[in-house]
């Protein structure tokens, strides 16, 4: 699935663990510009320490996390500002803080980093709510005046609010009920089409696989097991994945939470 072109994110032999149990045991991964990938397993399976090092958080133990060609470990100040400043990160339990009004935190980034004008940053706030199916009128009220669902919506809108180069979506319809989790889900792919930014994805639930991404790469054991076209997804030929999507107690996958 490599391009021809630089990848915009490769995962290169990438190890990590903690206290003796290796959780990632050798990835290799790469995401071309525009792909949108989704990344699915069982829970403790390694998805979310792999974004953590895609985002700098975590340093591997072996192997390289290259963006854009260069390694993350060895960026500079000034290439870790200007990834920082092209990446959007939406959080699975959004993230948001709580002292700060809406608006100051759809635009947090650029307020505090980027020393945007105040009344510049309230009006982006207002245009990338209204992206996300939300009111201007919310600009002003504190996280903990929202619903879940408008939270995540908060949270997403400020993913956007700079127009990312990238997106890292960490589960964007955990917690939702499934009404609400269509509506994220739709917003989400509506954003990302319109932005044309490369995204890579955590979901557990299909639908929102479905929906958000055109490329499926499923971890078990610490290592990619597949990956393929998410309209793949159910005929993929592969044990691990026909075991996943069709939710069955036997197969490769101990159920009992025992890797093998």
């Amino acid at each position: 699935m490599a391009d021809e072109k630089t990848p915009i994110l490769k995962f290169d032999g990438v190890t990590k663990g903690f206290s003796g149990n290796r959780v990632l045991q050798g990835i290799e991964l790469e995401v071309a510009e525009g792909d949108s990938l989704c990344l699915i397993g069982t829970s403790g399976c390694g998805k979310s320490l792999m974004f953590r090092c895609a985002l700098g958080l975590v340093r591997p133990d072996s192997g390289r996390v290259l963006i854009n060609g260069t390694d993350a470990a060895s960026m500079k100040a000034g290439q870790r500002q200007v990834f920082e400043r092209q990446r959007g990160v939406l959080f699975q339990y959004g993230g948001l803080f709580d002292s700060l009004t809406v608006w100051e935190n759809v635009c947090f980034q650029l307020l505090n980093v980027d020393d945007m004008d105040p009344a510049d940053a309230r009006d982006l706030a207002a245009e990338k709510l209204r992206a996300v199916g939300l009111s201007p009128d919310v600009c002003d009220l504190f996280p903990s005046e929202l619903s879940g669902g408008m939270q995540k919506r908060v949270g997403f809108a400020r993913a956007i609010a700079s127009d990312p180069q990238i997106l890292f979506l960490d589960e964007p319809t955990a917690g939702l009920d499934p009404i609400m989790s269509n509506g994220i889900s739709r917003f989400v792919a509506d954003n990302i089409s319109a932005l044309g930014a490369t995204t890579i994805s955590i979901s557990s639930d299909l639908k929102t696989v479905e929906r958000v991404s055109r490329r499926v790469a499923m971890i078990h054991g610490g290592r990619i097991v597949w990956d393929g076209l998410t309209s793949d997804l159910y005929r993929s030929g592969n044990d691990f994945v026909h075991q996943y999507v069709n939710r069955l107690a036997d197969g490769p996958i101990d159920t009992y939470g025992r890797q093998r």
